[in-house]
């Protein structure tokens, strides 16, 4: 369409592209790409396709043969390399849940998940995260909170009390000792920031794509695939860094980063063109709108992320030149780094997120997990 309006009138007898044009517009071909492009003298050479999945390439062959009488060729392009390590910032203080965050850190507050067993939230989101497919789960903490963190995850509860437990509770303690052997721990020896906390996990991610998890939200899909899974699912068909997001009224998006662009599919997948911390109404009303979405209802980040390590120089250099947002090394200004030289999409979230650093919010996860 930006072609026949812009480009086409310069040369109207060169660029008609008649074929190219039929086949781009043939109706039954839209559910199965993602988009399509000529190639070749007068853009007729050839028209090249992206396909949603290899059911779809081949309904899109026998489209193309069979009601337009066109020769196929296919391509399968290998996903990029997978998202193995999931990362999760757990070094905050809990500020505004004193004086409980002076008893417990809120990542080790508990929420009783839909089988009825209690469990801190650090242990929700491991296991999100394991489930997702990821191999090893990196936990950023403070150098005091480490004994705390450690001994859940790598040391048994006494012989006496092992034995006091049912028998399904001993079999969930035998399991939280095999899921802390694919469990590392990070230390953040001061508190600069999320993205501070981020960055002090770089050696332990190493040079490949993470999932990026907030320590202080729980997460609850509202069908069968969780809300991590749907991320990590979303890179490897993309091969582009992914952002979960979420829709969110107007009222809130001071509180949240924001994110604008235009659906690649229609409120499910977003190619995204900007990242905003925490704007104003008014500078959302004029530049974080998104097409299809009601007046007064933005797409902010949900607090899960599939990045690529290049994420880590970003942070750096902020760091290094002492680039802060609020006082702090933040990281949308690296997310938004990273979207303009590789590229970021979005992804609308089938799920909810509690933000338990909130008491509010907190007490709404309490009583979602444990009715849904």
């Amino acid at each position: 369409d930006l072609f026949d309006r812009f480009a086409r009138p310069a040369c109207p007898e060169q660029l008609d592209s008649p074929v190219l044009h039929r086949v781009l517009c043939h109706e039954p071909l839209r559910p199965h790409v993602f988009g399509g492009k000529g190639v070749g003298s007068q853009g007729d050479g050839s028209a090249q396709f992206v396909a949603r999945s290899a059911e779809d390439q081949q309904k899109v062959v026998e489209i193309l043969e069979g009601d337009l009488g066109l020769q196929c060729l296919t391509l399968t392009l290998g996903s990029g390399p997978k998202a193995r390590k999931a990362l999760i910032p757990a070094a905050g203080f809990g500020t505004r849940l004193f004086p409980a965050s002076k008893a417990a850190k809120k990542e080790l507050f508990p929420v009783v998940d839909r089988d009825g067993i209690a469990k801190p939230a650090i242990l929700l989101i491991v296991e999100e995260a394991l489930e997702a497919g990821i191999e090893e789960v990196v936990i950023v903490v403070q150098e005091q909170d480490l004994g705390d963190f450690r001994s859940f995850f790598d040391t048994q509860i006494s012989i006496e009390n092992f034995n006091k437990l049912p028998r399904h509770f001993q079999e969930y303690a035998r399991r939280i000792l095999d899921m802390g052997r694919r469990v590392k721990f990070v230390t953040q020896t001061a508190q600069e920031g999320f993205g501070h906390a981020v960055y002090c996990a770089r050696e332990a991610i190493g040079d490949e794509p993470f999932l990026l998890m907030l320590g202080d939200h729980v997460y609850r899909a509202n069908g069968e695939v969780s809300c991590a899974r749907q991320l990590v699912e979303a890179y490897q068909r993309s091969g582009k860094s992914v952002v979960g997001l979420r829709r969110t009224s107007e009222s809130e998006i001071a509180s949240f980063g924001t994110a604008t662009g235009r659906w690649i599919e229609p409120e499910v997948l977003l190619n995204v063109t900007e990242f905003a911390e925490k704007p104003t109404v008014d500078y959302a009303r004029s530049n974080l709108r998104v097409p299809g979405l009601p007046d007064g209802e933005y797409l902010t980040v949900f607090g899960q992320y599939v990045v690529k390590p290049q994420l880590f120089a970003y942070l750096e250099e902020n760091i290094r030149n002492n680039v802060r947002e609020g006082g702090e090394f933040q990281l949308t200004s690296a997310l938004d780094r990273l979207r303009q030289e590789d590229g970021v999409l979005g992804l609308a979230i089938q799920g909810q997120r509690f933000d338990i650093g909130l008491p509010d919010h907190y007490v709404e996860a309490l009583q979602t997990f444990r009715r849904n």
